[in-house]
């Protein structure tokens, strides 16, 4: 068992996202013995018989190299360790000088001998998922009795071997009770960050309640003034205007770019080797097998497209933020099948605009 903290995953500090992505996820397999309510994968108990083989896989990784040394990519699924090579990869990619983390799924398989091997191949940091505070809600939304446990087993095996341990919560009308109870949780498991992913409706996600803009709203707000509290970082995925939030709680100025969006610092690999923005915007650029990841990051016309905030319409092109912020491409892709409208969780009207809103002509809710 190692003894000595690893150094925590994150990309370099300073990336032209013109020429890479800050963060690449490649979903290795959408196999998992889970059947989480929120999935946008539906996953299934076994294995794809086109996924990509360990060769084609150690292929992606030494293309995605080409991105540049310590280029951060996280392996996920379904559950990545349904994979027998994962472990293999883990090193594979570590040795060619990439920042691998993985987000294994709260199953059995996640022993914390699991864990000491993953450490042991050179894995950067491990998120894991909680989306209820206690085992009965947490069980429930993921669909099998016991993930709760195995999770607060992995994530103890990961402190135990030094490997950084991010939380990962879905946020939805039926979590958001929750996510008080859920922060003092992540502060007590040691946690580096806690993303709060705001529910995109794919998937199995489609059947779930999103939040209203306005409570989502709320949240954000709340989110905005704990921060500085938590003994971990905070960022939210699929809700990039939590940037605008906190700007204008704290009274400033709309700034540049802070972070990212699907195709803008962000690209997904799928597990047949399909190249999209987002695992939440299943609109493929190319597949891997035929072009190279980078390639297709760089010069396709749909990255191209979702890299520049003056393209966007709606609500969101008329958005003093959408430098900054850009709006959710997935959700409004998911909303409107147009990955450059309007995002319709996002509250924020902006001055003096007065064509449609992405929620119509009623409220955006309470």
């Amino acid at each position: 068992m190692a003894s000595s903290p690893r150094r925590s995953a994150g990309p370099p500090r300073q990336v032209d996202t013109d020429e890479r992505p800050l963060v690449l996820i490649w979903e290795l397999t959408q196999a998992c013995e889970l059947t989480c309510e929120h999935c946008r994968a539906d996953a299934q108990p076994d294995r794809h018989p086109d996924e990509l083989t360990t060769a084609a896989a150690e292929r992606l990784l030494e293309d995605v190299r080409e991105f540049g040394e310590g280029q951060l990519v996280v392996f996920s699924g379904g559950d990545p360790l349904k994979r027998d090579d994962a472990v293999h990869l883990v090193e594979y990619g570590t040795d060619l000088g990439l920042n691998v983390t993985m987000t294994p799924s709260g199953t059995t398989s996640l022993t914390p001998d699991a864990v000491a091997d993953l450490a042991d191949a050179g894995l950067r940091r491990m998120a894991l998922s909680l989306d209820g505070a206690t085992a009965e809600r947490h069980d429930a939304f993921r669909g099998e009795a016991g993930s709760f446990a195995d999770t607060m087993r992995a994530a103890q095996a990961a402190r135990d071997e030094g490997v950084p341990l991010q939380v990962n919560t879905t946020v939805c009308r039926r979590t958001v009770p929750d996510l008080p109870e859920i922060a003092d949780l992540v502060a007590d498991l040691g946690a580096v960050l806690w993303s709060v992913f705001f529910l995109v409706p794919v998937g199995r996600g489609a059947a779930l309640d999103p939040l209203s803009p306005h409570r989502a709203e709320r949240v954000m707000e709340w989110l905005v003034d704990r921060s500085d509290e938590w003994p971990f970082g905070v960022k939210t995925t699929e809700a990039p205007h939590y940037r605008r939030v906190a700007v204008q709680r704290a009274d400033e100025p709309p700034g540049r770019q802070m972070g990212i969006t699907a195709g803008d610092g962000f690209a997904f690999v799928s597990h047949v080797g399909d190249v999209y923005p987002s695992g939440f915007l299943p609109e493929s650029a190319g597949n891997v097998r035929e072009e190279s990841v980078v390639e297709l990051y760089r010069n396709s016309a749909l990255f191209e497209s979702l890299r520049d905030p003056d393209r966007l319409n709606g609500k969101c092109g008329a958005c003093p933020y959408r430098t900054m912020c850009g709006g959710s491409r997935s959700r409004a892709y998911a909303a409107t099948g147009d990955p450059l409208g309007s995002d319709p969780l996002c509250s924020f009207v902006p001055e003096k605009y007065d064509g449609p809103l992405p929620w119509g002509e009623e409220s955006a809710g309470d």
